[in-house]
């Protein structure tokens, strides 16, 4: 197949997708009618996480994007991105000038999938149950600026916020807000396990395995109601441990498409590849990856470590060397490409200097070399995560201002542990609840935020965020957003890396797969489907 580009929608000003022919056997996936997705994300139930499917519960990437495939969400984000569009609702809208009434009307002959109706009822006992569980993952804060929540009649649902929300519309997109059937979660406990049911466009039936999902089938729900065209029948996912064994599975023919998370070296090589019918898709992104601090622990509750630390590490060099073209440096939280981004780093900090940051541990008395462990997980952020540590231990150790270690842990055990206060400075990435700054400031500065930082911030949390939440027009919003961004740069609670773009690479009788994944990283299973063999 030729080389060719996909001129697609594409938001806040990304690269249209790619399209690239690559090398690859003539076999297709070995499981009748299904669509067959391999993905490197890990779903496993443990004692501190028992229940990872829970829409009140679940708040990574991976999670999520088995819930938007299950649960149904008043409102969805469009095929191409763009505002949020109603998908379980008929209609929705404020009701009033200041942005703090928003009132919904369901669609009619809404179901749940095994056929039961669902009412405005359900609706509100959703996210009161979720509000209320109040999960240590922190995906509740998402629901923050509720009120209350109304019910008229059954089709009628009346958000009551305590201030000014903007992006309300957005939140409600999100699986947190994803409608449950109260016959099936508890009011006052989350649903241990990996049983799902919802209202969206598929069933999901789990293959279980020493309480970690092995894969999960998606059916094809002849209950849903809503705005997504589904043009398959059937998607299995598979859970592989590693990116080279998935794309094996792509080269036999086990798999038909490979989602995240691909290692870098295979991307170089699909795109380099001519002939052959695997393809390569590169897409929009909005993953950052970042540095979080523990602000309240010995070795960097000082400001001037993590100052020192913002003013040495290299992002140009930590890019080149592990990620090449497929990630650009980052000098904010916010991605260059989203509304009010500003380079609040580089603008505090300039070119990368140990001198400079030799002054700020001196006048802040701090004897050198400060000794420091930089932790990662092994299994979330892709197999380059490794060599991406070792190359930020590097830049740290030759300034001789530190002396730094790298220590990788599983995600099952590295998620709990940092939520926890156990890791001093820790690496986290960061997929978009929805593409607007607020997302990617707010989860982790305001209250009970995501990474459960002792970092607090009056002026942030009291003054801007709220700022920035009362303006529709996000252009209005981009000076108190800016402020954000540069006192974060200031006092280091967190250091931005870099930004990344994504990829999927699939059999070329998969139609659909410019729209897999939208630019947040959702997962749309519901746009694939299988054509014609080039």
């Amino acid at each position: 197949m030729n080389r060719k580009t996909l001129v697609l929608p594409a938001v806040i000003g990304l690269l249209a997708p790619v399209l690239a022919a690559c090398g690859g056997s003539d076999s297709g996936s070995d499981s009748g009618d299904a669509i067959v997705v391999g993905t490197t994300d890990r779903f496993t139930a443990t004692k501190k996480a028992p229940a990872p499917l829970d829409p009140a519960f679940a708040y990574d990437v991976g999670t999520w994007n088995i819930l938007r495939q299950t649960v149904q969400t008043l409102m969805i984000m469009p095929k191409g991105d763009g505002t949020p569009v109603p998908e379980a609702a008929e209609k929705c809208g404020f009701t009033d000038s200041g942005n703090e009434r928003y009132a919904c009307t369901l669609r009619d002959g809404l179901k749940f999938a095994g056929g039961k109706d669902i009412t405005a009822k359900d609706v509100k006992y959703s996210i009161d149950r979720a509000m209320a569980l109040k999960a240590d993952s922190g995906v509740f804060a998402l629901l923050s600026t509720i009120d209350t929540v109304e019910t008229q009649g059954d089709r009628e649902v009346i958000f009551h916020l305590k201030t000014a929300d903007a992006t309300f519309p957005f939140k409600l997109s999100t699986p947190v807000a994803g409608i449950v059937n109260p016959d099936d979660y508890a009011k006052d406990k989350l649903r241990d396990g990996f049983d799902v049911d919802g209202s969206g466009p598929y069933t999901l039936q789990a293959d279980v395995k020493n309480d970690a999902l092995d894969s999960v089938v998606f059916t094809k729900n002849p209950n849903y109601k809503g705005t997504l065209k589904v043009n398959n029948d059937k998607v299995e996912m598979r859970s592989f441990e590693d990116a080279d064994t998935m794309g094996t599975a792509l080269d036999k023919g086990d798999i038909d498409v490979m989602t995240r998370t691909m290692s870098p070296e295979q991307i170089d090589k699909l795109a380099g590849a001519s002939g052959g019918n695997v393809d390569l898709v590169e897409l929009p992104g909005l993953e950052i990856r970042y540095l979080g601090f523990n602000t309240a622990a010995p070795t960097v509750k000082t400001k001037a470590v993590r100052e020192a630390m913002a003013q040495v590490i290299n992002r140009s060099e930590l890019v080149s060397k592990v990620y090449g073209s497929q990630a650009e440096p980052l000098y904010s939280m916010v991605p260059a490409s989203i509304t009010g981004h500003s380079n609040s780093f580089f603008n505090t900090y300039g070119d990368p200097s140990t001198a400079k940051a030799k002054s700020a541990l001196t006048r802040a008395n701090i004897s050198t070399p400060v000794k420091l462990t930089l932790h990662y997980t092994t299994d979330h952020y892709g197999p380059a995560t490794k060599q991406e540590f070792e190359v930020l231990q590097k830049q740290l150790n030759d300034t001789g201002l530190f002396d730094v270690s790298v220590k990788g842990e599983p995600w099952d055990t590295f998620r709990p542990a940092e939520q926890e206060g156990a890791y001093d400075v820790y690496g986290m990435g960061w997929f978009p609840d929805f593409p607007d700054a607020d997302n990617y400031l707010a989860p982790f500065l305001d209250k009970d935020n995501t990474i459960g930082s002792p970092y607090a911030n009056s002026q942030i949390r009291n003054t801007l965020i709220p700022e920035s939440r009362r303006e529709s027009d996000r252009l209005a919003a981009a000076a108190s957003l800016t402020d954000i961004q540069d006192i974060v740069a200031q006092d280091v609670p967190v250091l931005p890396l870099w930004q990344g773009k994504q990829y999927v690479a699939a059999r070329d009788d998969i139609t659909g797969t410019a729209y897999a994944l939208n630019s947040s990283s959702t997962l749309q299973l519901w746009e694939l489907g299988r054509g014609v063999r080039g």
